[in-house]
């Protein structure tokens, strides 16, 4: 089934129904949405001359044009490849070159980059942008029938991997893998009805974007922001304006939209759901989330291997506040979603049971298909029939799952394995601690030694012996950290994760002191 079967669908049924809406402001029916998509299609394949899997790249912010393009592409049969908008003009250009895409439609605030692009890289023949007269006169074409001739096994999706420690990987997810990512939303994340609405204040590129697809598939709004991006008061005034609100957001957000000075005057009222995820979310992090916004969490779990489908956290889940156990629940990452299995596994990836700690592997159909052009990297990441996630976790006797960190971030000091997330949810329990980040440092008679990057909140000021203090009433000794850096904020990348390596860069760059 090919994905563009959605919006097809849903414009016959709902066409009058609002599809794509700008700040405050409906710009698209779902009738019209299908149509433009539809007449993409025709100038993607008659036009330009692409065929049935060739590879089409998609460079834009958050914007109106995002969806009907990211669907015409499907419509045609083609292969979609999202670009993250905030990369350099070099990563763009390596992920065009790998995906060898033909051609690449951006936004027009990319046109200086990424235009001369056409000439210098051997595959990409054209770069359209996305907006303006030229654009809208490809779409004032007739729209084509949709290529019903895909397979579901067929390539929908090359999902670039963030690539903070080396170049991006391409998973290849097919028409089967979204489809199933689709429907496991409303499976374990949330029911979704024509009347609801997805603010898209995270990038469409990635997680915003799959939970989009679920939205779409029943007739909701999709909701950028004048701003094409995450602000707290913008998103705060767009929650007001529109019914049913959902959005996807990683851990930071959450905290920069609780902390907000707009929330106070906030109407909420039509707040439906936050499905957190990309990131670890800190029990007092959410515990704070939910004083001020009530349970209305969700949390997920997924890689882009296996989209936004490994483990959830659901809204009742969040709401059980008498359960004995409700702070450990919190802890965790949840349990397995419907239509995958998931385990943890030794060196050998042999099942371990319930409290002992290995890496997580999951099994589905939702799982990609592998890395393009790299069959190593597949071979290793597949091998056996399950995708080894590189995360390090345990389950408890309940079937919940707690991640204890990416084994790259390990840290084994006097042959005894320390686990950075166990020492940030206590760093964070400090009430002056705005955020925490804990890394390794090479030791000569250790191996390694713990050390602590700390964020202080507004106003507020803290040091090293309180923190020492907090963390020995609540961790072994050999696992508190040995230094402790108070930095005025951590490195992210572009999705608000904490980039760890840059974090051990600064502690080599001085020589590990501090």
């Amino acid at each position: 089934m090919n994905m563009a079967l959605l919006l097809a669908r849903t414009a016959t049924w709902l066409g009058d129904r609002p599809a794509v809406s700008v700040g405050q402001e409906i710009r698209l029916d779902y009738r019209m949405l299908a149509r433009r998509s539809a007449a993409l299609a025709g100038a993607l394949s008659g036009r330009f001359g692409l065929r049935p899997g060739d590879r089409v790249g998609i460079l834009m912010g958050n914007r109106a044009e995002y969806t009907e393009v990211l669907f015409a592409i499907w419509h045609a049969g083609l292969v979609a490849v999202p670009i993250n908008a905030k990369l350099h003009a070099r990563e763009v250009a390596w992920i065009l070159e790998d995906a060898q895409a033909r051609i690449c439609i951006i936004s027009p605030d990319h046109a200086e980059e990424i235009v001369p692009l056409a000439d210098e890289l051997d595959a990409l023949e054209q770069v359209i942008i996305g907006a303006g007269a030229a654009y809208e006169r490809l779409l004032a074409g007739d729209p084509v029938a949709l290529n019903d001739h895909v397979g579901p096994d067929d390539l929908a999706w090359l999902f670039y991997t963030s690539g903070t420690t080396g170049r991006p990987k391409g998973a290849m997810l097919s028409h089967r893998n979204l489809m199933l990512a689709t429907m496991n939303y409303f499976a374990d994340v949330d029911p979704v009805a024509p009347t609801d609405t997805i603010i898209h204040a995270a990038p469409l590129s990635h997680g915003s974007g799959f939970c989009g697809l679920s939205h779409l598939a029943k007739g909701a709004n999709q909701v950028v922001p004048e701003s094409g991006g995450f602000d707290a008061a913008e998103t705060l005034a767009l929650i007001g304006r529109w019914p049913g609100s959902s959005l996807f957001f990683a851990p930071t957000m959450v905290h920069r939209l609780i902390n907000s000075p707009a929330i106070g005057d906030s109407d909420l009222r039509n707040l439906k759901t936050i499905v957190y995820g990309g990131g670890p979310m800190y029990v007092e992090d959410i515990l704070a989330a939910i004083a001020v916004l009530g349970p209305r969490f969700a949390q997920i779990y997924g890689q882009g291997e296996a989209p936004m489908t490994i483990t959830g956290l659901p809204k009742w889940l969040h709401a059980d506040v008498a359960h004995p156990r409700y702070r450990e629940r919190l802890a965790s990452v949840g349990i397995a979603r419907t239509d995958v299995e998931v385990r943890v596994c030794d060196e050998e990836d042999r099942t371990l049971p319930a409290g002992e700690t290995g890496e997580v592997m999951v099994r589905g159909s939702v799982v990609m298909q592998g890395y393009w052009r790299n069959e190593a990297a597949s071979a290793a990441a597949l091998r056996g029939g399950w995708l080894h996630t590189g995360d390090v976790g345990c389950f408890d006797a309940e079937g919940f799952l707690t991640l204890k960190d990416r084994a790259k971030d390990l840290i084994i000091s006097g042959g005894s394995n320390i686990y950075p997330r166990e020492i940030e949810e206590v760093l964070l329990r400090h009430p002056a601690v705005s955020e925490a980040s804990v890394v390794g440092r090479p030791h000569p008679d250790w191996g390694e030694e713990v050390v602590a990057f700390v964020v202080a909140a507004p106003g507020r000021t803290v040091g090293p012996a309180e923190l020492d203090a907090l963390c020995l009433d609540h961790i072994a000794r050999f696992k508190r950290p040995k230094a402790y850096r108070l930095v005025e904020k951590l490195p992210k990348n572009n999705y608000g994760k904490v980039l760890k390596t840059d974090l051990r860069r600064m502690l080599a760059e001085d020589g590990g002191t501090g």
